[in-house]
């Protein structure tokens, strides 16, 4: 892999844990998995890098997670927020963002705007709720249901996400375009 690639991760790496300095918001019901900032960098991460180091660049932070930095919202870090109710999302993160960057390569005939909408909902929204709902069930003692339904509360910030993804990627690729990766 390029050194430039390489540094492109890293820097995503680095957006997802600096977006976990927004306080995150816990939602008790669901055992506490809270409302963070950090799917948006989840979601730039595929939509601008594509699928494999969009993918990277979240394995590299889950990573930096597992060995215990406190780079989750919130401060958490370390094996145990692996056993927690937020599992299934984090598990969801990493296949989300290469669904994303899969999602955008295949629409490069379509408008960039458009083209990241589509892929931050798709991988970012779609895909890691099919990770994260079981996960919170699972963990948290709920039905799969109840589950899905409290999950819901999540769904007006991740489409604020999606629309936020959308803009970035729009405005980064008329004035820079060869750093939207997913396209190139």
């Amino acid at each position: 892999m390029a050194d430039r690639s390489l540094v492109h991760i890293a820097f995503y790496a680095a957006l997802i844990a600096a977006l976990g300095l927004v306080p995150p918001v816990s939602i008790a019901f669901l055992g506490g998995v809270p409302i963070t900032a950090q799917t948006l960098g989840v979601m730039l991460a595929g939509v601008m890098l594509g699928p494999v180091r969009g993918a990277l660049a979240v394995l590299l932070f889950l990573f930096l997670v597992a060995l215990g930095a406190p780079l989750l919202a919130g401060g958490r870090g370390g094996l145990g927020v692996f056993m927690g109710p937020s599992v299934g999302f984090l598990v969801g993160w990493p296949v989300g963002a290469l669904v994303a960057g899969w999602v955008m390569q295949s629409t490069r005939e379509m408008n960039v705007l458009v083209s990241a909408a589509i892929a931050a909902a798709v991988g970012g929204i779609l895909v890691v709720y099919a990770f994260g709902i079981p996960g919170v069930a699972i963990m948290a003692g709920l039905s799969l249901p109840k589950a899905a339904l409290g999950s819901a509360i999540y769904i007006p910030g991740d489409l604020v996400k999606v629309v936020l993804t959308a803009l970035i990627a729009q405005t980064v690729a008329r004035g820079l375009p060869g750093a939207v990766l997913s396209r190139s």
